[in-house]
């Protein structure tokens, strides 16, 4: 009787060790976009794509400007708060304005899409962000990697004619 008493204990005690909670840690937030592309980054490459050339299988319809018009002195900074809530963005270096030099920004959606689509950069020339001045699509998240590829285009009538690829690494 006593031998059963034992075997009943270690039963129930072997069943109250297995409803132990497991302590995941406290969960956070998600990372955005915006914490993955926030501070400065500089150029590795810039290249104009022929947008007409190309859609009619003209060449060549693309043009490498990376060492042209000291764009390899390229960099753009996107500002965020302590929160990683966009602020502000700049381009720096002497280089010929593609767009508004500086301003404000925001991303067209903080996650990266789903349908593959592209999330777009929004450019504004106001802090309220009613002024949009260009929209530049970021067409590679940083990821494992610290590097970026943002899309510029150029459209007269709703058909693109030019666009501007910008491939760029992390300065820190």
């Amino acid at each position: 009787m006593k031998s059963k008493i034992i075997y009943l204990l270690a039963i129930v005690g072997l069943f109250s060790a297995g409803c132990n909670d497991v302590d995941d840690g406290s969960p956070g937030e998600p990372i955005t976009i915006y914490e993955k592309i926030g501070g400065e980054w500089n150029l590795m490459s810039l290249k104009m794509v022929d947008e007409f050339a190309k859609a009619n299988s003209i060449q060549p319809n693309e043009q490498n400007l990376s060492a042209l018009f000291n764009y390899e002195d390229f960099k753009i900074k996107f500002n965020t708060d302590a929160a990683n809530h966009p602020t502000t963005y700049e381009v720096l270096g002497d280089v010929p304005p593609l767009f508004a030099p500086s301003g404000y920004w925001e991303l067209s959606a903080a996650f990266q899409q789903t349908d593959a689509s592209a999330v777009r950069i929004l450019l504004f020339s106001d802090a309220e962000k009613t002024k949009q001045t260009d929209e530049l699509r970021l067409t590679s998240v940083p990821g494992s990697t610290a590097e970026m590829e943002i899309q510029l285009v150029r459209v007269s009538n709703g058909t693109p004619f030019v666009s501007y690829i910008f491939k760029l690494a992390a300065t820190n």
